[in-house]
């Protein structure tokens, strides 16, 4: 069943730019936290988890692809209300206005 956010994680103001996603409570290294992209008719489609995740040139999750899908894969522990974060690879950080 398809789930916008895990129970986990939720969105609210960042420090980073606009929206982010922020972890509720403690998350584990090593764990798929969601769907974040899906590839629809040749189309990258962003899910919630995957639209409000910010860039970090050392992010805490990586994008793991499994045919048409992506998910997002913890690297390390993370801490409660830490940002989820993600080096973009599909898009220019420059063009978003990213800092």
């Amino acid at each position: 069943m398809y789930q916008p956010l895990p129970d986990e994680l939720y969105i609210r103001k960042s420090a980073i730019e606009g929206m982010g996603v922020f972890a509720k409570e403690d998350i584990d290294g090593n764990v798929i936290l969601g769907l974040s992209h899906i590839v629809v008719d040749g189309e990258l489609i962003r899910t919630p988890l995957g639209g409000f995740v910010n860039h970090s040139d050392e992010p805490n999750c990586i994008k793991i692809k499994e045919g048409d899908r992506y998910s997002l894969f913890t690297l390390r522990d993370i801490k409660a209300e830490e940002e989820i974060t993600l080096e973009y690879t599909f898009y220019n950080v420059n063009e978003l206005g990213t800092k």
